[in-house]
């Protein structure tokens, strides 16, 4: 079986899991940083912008393009993966499974469009860090999200939580 994605050929669908590069959009605020969130074409979940390696294009460089197409930002993007998550991504009219492995790269919102390619497909908002981990699916993105923190030279980072905190949204009673 092969199924045709953004003009790209893959075959068969296996257990091969596939890269995808994405954005964590971003802004300074009182409380730490707020992420900018869009929804999914089919489901209308919140997701993080991401999208297929392009030829030719860094990975921080693929990130960018996608957070432009899926939510019209541009800004300043560093060329450190923030982390990564998987995901299975539904291809086809059988829904068929195809595991992804998406690195992140934090881009700071310089301008945010009111035009953009996808801008009738999708809609954004911007959340708290902390509450966008809770409007995510995915736990390694949930995870991420919550641990985002203003650097001391500004630029966005990541701060683990101890082992025994959980999940955004997850009962700390564990029922």
């Amino acid at each position: 079986m092969t199924i045709d994605i953004k003009g790209g050929t893959l075959s068969a669908i296996g257990t091969e899991p596939r890269t995808q590069y994405g954005a964590i959009c971003w802004r300074p605020s009182k409380d730490g940083v707020q992420v900018l969130l869009v929804t999914s074409r089919e489901t209308g979940r919140w997701v993080v912008p991401k999208g297929w390696p392009i030829k030719g294009m860094t990975p921080e460089q693929s990130a960018a393009r996608e957070a432009w197409e899926e939510a019209g930002v541009r800004g300043p993007t560093r060329p450190h993966c923030l982390g990564i998550y998987s995901y299975d991504k539904l291809i086809g009219p059988t829904r068929s499974a195809l595991p992804c492995v998406v690195a992140l790269y934090g881009i700071k919102v310089a301008e945010l469009a009111k035009r953009f390619p996808e801008r009738q497909q999708r809609r954004r908002k911007w959340f708290s860090a902390t509450k966008a981990a809770t409007k995510v699916d995915e736990p390694e993105l949930q995870i991420l999200l919550a641990g985002l923190v203003r650097a001391n030279d500004g630029t966005l980072a990541f701060r683990p939580a101890s082992d025994d905190t959980p999940l955004p949204g997850a009962d700390p009673g564990g029922s």
